[in-house]
């Protein structure tokens, strides 16, 4: 335990980045409870996660029989929804399990902090994941910026606390983490030892993350065929080792997304079967309604980046130093997902506008991080420090209008 708690794991950076998320999350505990009571929205999807709870608890305390096994099928025979898979509604209303069933779903305010406790941690380990790949990638300024943005974003901080918005955090940390996960387990791949049984834990948490993205939002399948883009693109010369693992970290996100489902194979395959992969309405691409609506929801998500993205595309394009792959990964994401928030008008939530703000959060730390390595370093640090006071200043306004 001794070489866990280090200097380097616990010092000035991570106490300064732990003050900033737990302002991120009093900002989050503000908003609930400034809630009147839990929206017809949540009310629904707690209701069908309980209902699937209980289903299988009483399924698992009637004793073995012809009936019971007709119940388990009857489970898949219902109205599936087809942006969503079952984990979505289990993580929703799991913390109820602990309250009286009783008194559930009325107005108790205890009640609501219990139904969005999970993506308050969602939203707070999102929030530490930028952290930890913005400074890995950039140095701490660079988590830095990254995380003060992240912080004061009004989007994150409204799908954190459920403030009538969808939870789409769970969403986005789950593609960010396959992402990142991805990058990480194929600089590994180069390492001398037996790669799968060395990146065992990576290829864990590359199941998890697939999962939770899939499992959350199931057009968010986008993320896989990236994935393993990524890793072909950074490993050209262990492309079966690739395979291998991005193959197994599919079978194990393909299991979870099972167990979701208690393992009833029927119940599951139904699912599967109803899912919308690929919401995508061609139309959208040729009409000006679907980008003003982005555009409009990228302001909404964070102010400061209808600033920030604009100057860190032009320095982009115009520094041949910027292009990178740390800065170039980020960005191409981001604009993949943007793509598909044009093609998917009519999805309930922001879906792929939320799930693309921390890409765009990795894109302006790298390139902050690069403007301040030149000359003009006193001038960008200023409107970096404008820029974050600002939009700071701004968000803390709006909440206390809330």
């Amino acid at each position: 335990m001794g070489g866990f708690f280090t200097h380097e794991r616990f010092g000035g950076p991570q106490v300064l980045a732990g003050f900033l998320l737990l302002v991120f999350l009093g900002q989050c505990a503000w908003l609930v409870n400034r809630s009147a009571g839990l929206t017809l929205r949540e009310e629904s999807r707690i209701s069908e996660g309980l209902q699937r709870w209980n289903e299988e608890r009483n399924l698992h305390r009637s004793p073995p029989s012809q009936e019971n096994d007709s119940a388990r099928e009857a489970i898949g025979t219902g109205v599936f929804d087809p942006n969503h898979s079952q984990l979505w509604y289990l993580i929703a209303s799991a913390p109820l399990l602990v309250w009286p069933e009783e008194t559930r779903l009325h107005s108790n305010h205890s009640l609501v902090w219990l139904a969005r406790a999970p993506y308050l941690l969602l939203g707070l380990l999102l929030g530490a994941s930028l952290w930890y790949v913005s400074r890995r990638l950039y140095g701490n300024t660079g988590g830095y910026v990254a995380l003060g943005l992240y912080c004061f974003s009004p989007a994150i901080i409204r799908s954190s606390a459920v403030w009538f918005a969808e939870p789409e955090v769970g969403a986005a940390w789950g593609a960010f983490g396959t992402i990142f996960t991805a990058i990480a387990v194929a600089h590994t791949l180069y390492a001398p030892r037996e790669v799968v049984l060395w990146n065992w834990r990576r290829i864990v948490l590359l199941g998890v993350s697939l999962a939770l993205a899939v499992g959350s939002q199931f057009s968010l399948i986008v993320v896989i065929p990236i994935a393993l883009g990524l890793m072909l693109y950074l490993a050209p010369t262990r492309r079966i080792a690739v395979a291998t693992i991005w193959v197994a970290a599919c079978a194990l996100s393909l299991l979870l997304l099972c167990a979701s489902c208690f393992f009833h194979w029927t119940t599951f395959w139904s699912e599967m079967s109803h899912a919308n992969f690929l919401p995508i309405a061609w139309r959208s691409f040729a009409m000006a309604g679907p980008y003003r609506q982005v555009f409009a929801q990228l302001g909404q998500s964070s102010p400061a980046l209808v600033v920030a993205i604009p100057i860190a595309i032009i320095v982009y394009v115009l520094w041949p130093r910027t292009r990178y792959f740390g800065n170039t990964t980020p960005l191409l994401v981001a604009v993949i997902l943007f793509v598909m928030a044009i093609g998917t008008p009519h999805y309930p939530g922001l879906g792929f506008q939320i799930v693309a703000v921390p890409f765009l959060l990795v894109f302006v730390a790298g390139i902050s991080a690069d403007l301040l390595e030149t000359r003009h370093r006193n001038l960008v640090l200023a409107c970096l420090w404008g820029l974050l006071t600002a939009n700071a200043l701004w968000n803390l306004a709006e909440l206390a209008r809330a």
